[in-house]
């Protein structure tokens, strides 16, 4: 089962609070030029994204559309990109672009030979305004294939203000600080943290946010490659400092197995919902959708974020996860496909989808006052700040039999775990049994 997390219920995460936003200019756009060069052509593109966000994406495509006089036609695929993106070049019928939600998938495309290396305007564009971790995370054996041109921020801590008002405490800056304060919350009526243990992706979140400030980003890459076993002590040790969260009744709503009964959208109801139940959920900048479009919250007042707070004295981590464009060789008009690639990675097509909310770019030339409110600007600033020391969810790197199938590897473990974290040195042998299955080494 291919997963979607870093735009999970951003179908209903358009941020837009009727705040005006400024699109901004900066850098040629190698998309036509504005000649109408593409007139009579038509470009595919396929990707995950349906409701609100295929909406707002289609606003970028009419705007290349403005630009260079090409058509355009996005053919959704639901969860599973790779099977249905295999049907269609077998068929006959590939796609021109895909925009692909996972490491894993862009790195499976390329070795498959599906897919063009990007022009050397691309290319020229993407170093220039990209972090090299983008780059990298785009590339396969040295060569550039793909463009991250959405982003997701997964090291953020939502809260009520109310709740952490109402107890005294200010947002924490180091880990431990946090638990603390969370014991103030819970001493003032309400939980500390909803979490959504039903859905087991939330919990991935969870430990690699603890991992990468804790173990620091070269045994985190080491790890997701599965170069380092998941028996190794920093592994235990990032299990051990969850455990004392997650058996903390103080600390977790409902305790253990309501956490189990409880999944993503509903860890974000205990919280920004009618009933509060808790004062904080952590996950990605996409809470701020559910929390303002299903439970009317208004983003910066009602509800806000804290950075995941530094772990051990480590470095406060910055996860993200992202959508790359790439395209097919396959495709009946790959040529006008990588001219689309080429507008997508400038400033002024980030800055269309910018606007309309629910939408964050890893490009450094984007004028964080094209973002409709002042939260999402504040979480694109970390994201772009974070530089080189972003990492890329672990689990959307991993083969999807370990990091993304209900019901099994990372996922059923770390669930496991979250029912009974007693033995962290266990949890970790189980963990490697499965890696080892999933990668084959």
């Amino acid at each position: 089962m291919m997963r979607r997390r870093t735009t999970l219920l951003t179908s209903c995460t358009a941020l837009a609070l009727a705040l005006g936003a400024t699109a901004c200019g900066g850098g040629p756009v190698a998309a036509g030029g504005g000649d109408k060069a593409l007139s009579g052509q038509t470009v595919t593109v396929a990707g995950v994204w349906s409701g609100a966000e295929q909406k707002n994406f289609q606003k970028v495509l009419d705007a290349f559309t403005a630009k260079t006089g090409a058509k355009t036609q996005f053919v959704s695929t639901g969860d599973n990109v790779s099977t249905v993106v295999g049907s269609k070049i077998e068929g006959g019928d590939a796609p021109d672009v895909v925009m692909v939600p996972q490491v894993g998938v862009l790195q499976q495309f390329a070795k498959k030979g599906w897919l063009k290396p990007l022009s050397p305007t691309a290319r020229q564009t993407i170093t220039a305004d990209y972090a090299p971790v983008w780059q990298n995370y785009g590339s396969v054996d040295g060569t550039l294939y793909g463009l991250y041109f959405k982003a997701a921020h997964k090291s953020t801590v939502w809260y009520s203000p109310g709740a952490l008002a109402q107890a005294g405490v200010k947002p924490p800056k180091t880990y431990d600080e946090m638990l603390k304060d969370g014991h103030t919350i819970s001493d003032s009526g309400l939980a500390a943290f909803a979490v959504g243990g039903e859905d087991g992706w939330t919990l991935t979140d969870w430990f690699e946010n603890v991992y990468l400030s804790q173990a620091g980003p070269q045994k985190y890459d080491a790890l997701a490659a599965h170069k380092l076993k998941w028996t190794d002590p920093s592994v235990v040790r990032a299990l051990a400092t969850l455990g004392k969260l997650f058996k903390d009744k103080q600390l977790v709503a409902g305790g253990q197995k309501e956490a189990l009964n409880t999944d993503f959208p509903g860890s974000v109801e205990k919280v920004f919902g009618p009933k509060p139940e808790a004062g904080m959920v952590y996950e990605g900048d996409f809470v701020a959708g559910v929390a303002h479009d299903q439970f009317g919250r208004t983003i910066g007042k009602d509800a806000d974020f804290f950075p995941f707070p530094a772990v051990d004295g480590g470095t406060a981590p910055v996860v993200s996860g992202g959508d790359a464009a790439v395209v097919l060789k396959d495709g009946k008009n790959a040529t006008a496909g990588m001219k689309l690639l080429e507008y997508l990675a400038t400033p002024e097509a980030a800055a269309v989808w910018a606007k309309a909310g629910g939408f964050l770019s890893p490009n450094k030339k984007l004028d964080l006052a094209a973002y409709a409110d002042d939260v999402t600007r504040a979480t694109a600033k970390s994201l772009v700040g974070a530089g080189d020391s972003v990492r890329f969810d672990m689990s959307d790197q991993a083969p999807a039999a370990f990091g993304g199938t209900k019901g099994a590897g990372e996922w059923k473990l770390l669930q496991d775990f979250l029912r009974d974290p007693s033995d962290p040195k266990a949890t970790a042998a189980q963990l490697e049994s499965a890696a080892a299955k999933a990668y084959g080494n």
